[in-house]
């Protein structure tokens, strides 16, 4: 089982301690939101950040593009250095055109889906899936509630996953926290993005590793 601190919410006043800290800690991705103002409703950083950012950690990027036509940035993105770029379902046409040029490009595809997106959309592109993002809520803002309904499209994409393409990983974000984390892995998660949970704690690399805890017991136990 895999964490990847969400830096959506963590002090970009202090942004090289904050990777440091939750590098040092164990953080297996680092999660970048990148959010345009038009497929959710808040604006992040663009690939000039990413690439900023990339000097600061060897951890993988694991991108999440919030953004309409997301085919028109992915090369700005992968030249800046993410290693995973993950688009929406709902925000293009051609996904499975978007999946093999995300991979030409020598990075991993990932698709994301919203709360309202049956996992069923994915069946017919899921051998060209190298990660499925479940959002556990709807996308936009960090600090949200989970919803809880997303255990059942969990179990969905696990069972996708293990019957047509067990490589690939099986992603969460969304109000994951001590509540909750060991149920969506023991439920089949293998990474989980935690951003309030863990820069908002008042100790972030304890806070990573307790999650880890609670969530350990759960991996041996899942599928």
């Amino acid at each position: 089982m895999k964490i990847a601190p969400s830096l959506l919410s963590a002090d970009f006043s202090k942004i090289a301690g904050e990777i440091a800290l939750v590098e040092g800690a164990g953080a297996n991705y680092l999660h970048l939101d990148v959010m345009d103002g038009r497929f959710v409703p808040n604006i992040t950083w663009g690939p000039k950040i990413i690439g900023d950012l990339r000097k600061l950690s060897p951890l993988v990027f694991d991108t999440h593009l919030m953004i309409v036509e997301p085919e028109k940035y992915v090369e700005d993105f992968r030249k800046a250095g993410c290693d995973i770029i993950t688009f929406h379902l709902e925000a293009t046409v051609h996904a499975q055109r978007l999946l093999t040029h995300v991979k030409s490009l020598g990075a991993k595809a990932g698709i994301s889906i919203c709360p309202q997106t049956p996992v069923g959309m994915l069946e017919d592109l899921i051998e060209d899936i190298d990660l499925i993002l479940i959002m556990s809520v709807n996308p936009g803002f960090g600090g949200q509630a989970y919803i809880p309904n997303s255990i059942k499209k969990v179990r969905e994409a696990r069972e996708l996953i293990d019957a047509y393409n067990p490589a690939c990983e099986l992603e969460i974000d969304g109000g994951i926290g001590r509540k909750n984390i060991a149920e969506v892995v023991a439920a089949g998660v293998d990474v989980c993005v935690a951003g309030n949970a863990i820069f908002g704690a008042a100790d972030p690399a304890a806070e990573l590793q307790a999650l880890r805890a609670l969530a350990e017991p759960a991996t041996a136990g899942a599928r």
